[in-house]
């Protein structure tokens, strides 16, 4: 519905939207770095022997589990139905643009053929490299692959455990803790995974519970592989940053991410690996966090777990399907724009712009009341029109009761109907 002028009591001059500075977008890389910027919306894959028993993919820590009856899962890994190409097709469907996969996870169990252990996939009776085979089909799509790897290692004799986050309470039977000697062998395989696999597009870190420090391993890395990108979780600050679940407090305050951001987020609330009876977040808090954090101008990772037989499940399947949906519709107020979250005072609400014409606002808290605010904007815009259902809304713009104080009136999109705010996350255009 377009704005009428002479229906409102207080009407106002449209005037531009006030352009951002440099610093209300993250600082870049000046080099090949810059491509994170384009990339928005990644899956992450948690896939492991955890996904056997399908109840958490910190298994062995979580139940305190002997590491001996954990590694016997290795003889019922199996995975018949793994399709790499399929896990790339379902990243596409969600306008996915790369893959973050778990090449060795907290339990220690590898998913190459790594010549420094042998608790890998080829000593399974499945027998194959699973990284070599996703590798080879991301290579074969142009899709581009991260590779995920956890420093605390549960199986490795020269861990040094210390009931740390991840950590037995001590030292196992058999074991010989020994820090230099286990990086050793994660510098060894760090080498393998950034020299037998092709070009890879990032290096994601996990599990620096003790907070080692060596900034000559992402150093060798990026001799490895030129132009890489490395998150933050690993022995040095690393290229971005990365919060989880929406439990950084920090960057869930910021209108605008200072530094480049990816934050990760599992469709199930208990585990990043498959687990059988999942508690999954609803729909609609998941597209509110992944329009939160790209209107911020940051990426999204997105974890599923794939099921023991290397297949996703069908209710992951259908969560991805919906985002999928609503990302494709959503999906202009993200490409090509700039943060601008400033711009309006509400914290229940992110914005980006594009020009100094067209304005994306969207909700990032659940709905309370049937109207977005658009305060402190003078401009009426002339249309509202939510991208998710296609449908206009009405603008109006008067003197609030709340707002008397300021004695101004300021423009507010209302009475938006409650079955869009219910069933989906709206992202609604502004045309100035």
């Amino acid at each position: 519905m377009a704005h009428n002028p002479e229906a409102d009591p207080h009407p106002t001059t449209p005037a531009p939207i006030v352009p951002a500075s440099p610093r209300d977008s993250p600082d870049r890389f000046g080099d090949a770095r810059d491509r994170f910027f384009d990339l928005r919306l990644g899956l992450f894959l948690h896939w492991g022997l955890y996904a056997i028993p399908a109840w958490q993919e910190q298994d062995q820590w979580r139940r305190n589990w002997p590491r001996e009856r954990y590694a016997r899962l290795m003889r019922r890994f199996h995975p018949r139905r793994f399709e790499p190409e399929h896990w790339i097709e379902t990243a596409r469907s969600i306008g996915g643009q790369y893959l973050c996969f778990t090449a060795k996870h907290a339990d220690g169990f590898c998913l190459w053929d790594s010549d420094l252990t042998e608790y890998k996939s080829t000593r399974t009776p499945f027998g194959r490299d699973i990284v070599a085979e996703l590798a080879t089909a991301c290579a074969r799509a142009s899709f581009p692959l991260r590779i995920y790897y956890s420093v605390v290692d549960e199986h490795h004799p020269a861990y040094p455990h210390a009931g740390r986050r991840w950590e037995y309470r001590g030292p196992q039977p058999g074991d010989r803790p020994d820090r230099d000697a286990y990086l050793a062998y994660l510098r060894g395989q760090v080498e393998e995974l950034c020299t037998r696999y092709g070009p890879l597009d990032g290096f994601w870190w996990d599990g620096n519970i003790a907070g080692w420090q060596d900034p000559a391993i992402n150093a060798r890395i990026r001799e490895l592989q030129p132009g890489i990108l490395i998150n933050n979780r690993g022995m040095d600050p690393g290229d971005y940053g990365t919060p989880e679940r929406d439990w950084d407090a920090e960057a869930d305050a910021q209108r605008v991410f200072p530094r480049a951001t990816e934050a990760c987020q599992a469709l199930g609330s208990q585990s990043w690996g498959h687990r059988r009876h999942e508690d999954y977040y609803t729909t609609s808090h998941l597209l509110r966090s992944i329009a939160k954090t790209l209107a911020k101008g940051g990426a999204y990772l997105l974890n599923t777990g794939p099921r023991a037989d290397g297949s996703l499940a069908p209710a992951d399947l259908r969560i991805l399907r919906r985002i999928g949906d609503w990302f494709a519709r959503a999906r202009e107020a993200f490409d090509g724009t700039v943060p601008a979250s400033h711009e309006i005072t509400s914290p229940d609400f992110v914005a980006t712009r594009r020009g100094s014409s067209t304005l994306y606002v969207m909700p990032c808290r659940p709905a309370v009341t049937r109207a977005i605010p658009l305060k402190p904007l003078r401009a009426t815009p002339r249309t509202a029109t939510d991208l998710i259902s296609g449908r206009k809304l009405a603008v109006r713009c008067e003197l609030l009761p709340w707002d008397h104080g300021d004695g101004i009136a300021y423009p507010r999109i209302y009475d938006i109907p409650e079955r869009l705010l219910e069933s989906s996350v709206p992202v609604i255009r502004l045309d100035f």
